[in-house]
């Protein structure tokens, strides 16, 4: 197995501040966010050479989102940094534990090319949902897809679609670029309610994906591969917050593929043929990165010592 190190990663969508201000609880904090900013943090910690190609502001929470990129490991290309504020997420948390959110977001791509020997470009959230970002970073998936293993998480917004059906659309687009894709029940239930979950990924995965996980919280995930569909169960976890869990899932299950020799553009006849018992040990390494997250606060994912231990 190659090392993750060895393999160029690239993440592609939104770097975002969120700030976050609960009834009573005084000034509102401030912290690194967005789903593509956590799967290239992920990945960081867990040793593997990435880049999170995205924007943000020169000001102070640009700043801040290049400390925390840094921490991790995650290199910014070329024109990431420009002259338009950094983007925001405002969430208010009444006193019952509600959230409303406000988006403040400028979302485009910098013009960067490639490397030739880039593995794998991840792209999701936002990032999939916004143009002109969004139209850009699914160009770029269809660009790549061949040479490098493509990634797709819809971890849908409903705020930045008009009906879930225009939403459906969207992301049936990134699923049939992808080569790998990962969506919740919860993403399933607004997108199409009432459907059944093994279904949709079955279905899904008939567009194009040689692997669709379905994430179900407490219950674990189901995967719908060549080979089959597979139902892995998680783990009791005593939780303190699930936030940036199926990010954390994400960069995980990445990382599980890497270490099996199964991303790049050379793997894909391997990862089409996936067996359910390798499948099994990727998407329990991905649910066991998720089950630490939310074992500790916040969008905290696991360094790879703690992942393998």
């Amino acid at each position: 197995m190659a090392a993750p190190s060895t393999r160029r990663s690239v993440v592609v969508g939104e770097a975002l501040v969120d700030v976050v201000h609960r009834a009573g609880s005084g000034p509102a904090a401030e912290h690194p966010g967005g789903s593509p900013l956590n799967v290239a943090y992920g990945l960081g910690r867990l040793g593997h050479d990435v880049a999170l190609l995205t924007r943000l502001g020169d000001d102070a929470r640009g700043r801040l989102l290049r400390e925390h990129l840094d921490a991790g490991g995650v290199r910014l290309p070329p024109g990431a940094v420009d002259g338009d504020p950094t983007s925001v997420a405002r969430a208010e948390i009444d006193a019952e534990g509600k959230a409303s959110y406000e988006f403040d977001l400028v979302w485009r791509l910098p013009d960067v090319e490639l490397p030739e020997d880039v593995a794998l470009v991840h792209t999701g959230s936002i990032g999939a949902a916004v143009d002109p970002g969004a139209r850009a970073a699914l160009e770029l998936l269809r660009s790549v897809r061949g040479r490098a293993t493509t990634s797709y998480d819809p971890n849908v917004r409903p705020a930045f679609f008009a009906s879930p059906a225009a939403a459906l659309a969207r992301v049936e687009e990134f699923v049939a670029a992808s080569d790998v894709v990962k969506a919740s029940d919860e993403d399933l239930a607004w997108l199409l309610p009432g459907q059944d979950v093994d279904a949709v990924a079955r279905r899904w995965q008939a567009l194009g994906p040689a692997l669709v996980v379905v994430t179900r919280g407490g219950e674990g995930a189901v995967a719908v591969s060549g080979a089959g569909t597979l139902q892995v169960p998680a783990p009791r976890v005593d939780v303190v917050d699930t936030v940036g869990a199926g990010d954390a899932f994400m960069s995980g299950l990445l990382h599980a593929l890497a270490e099996h020799d199964l991303l790049g553009g050379a793997a894909l006849p391997r990862l089409r043929h996936l067996g359910l018992r390798t499948l099994e040990a990727v998407v329990g390494t991905a649910i066991r990165s998720a089950s630490i997250t939310c074992s500790r606060a916040g969008a905290n994912p696991p360094t790879r010592a703690e992942l393998d231990g």
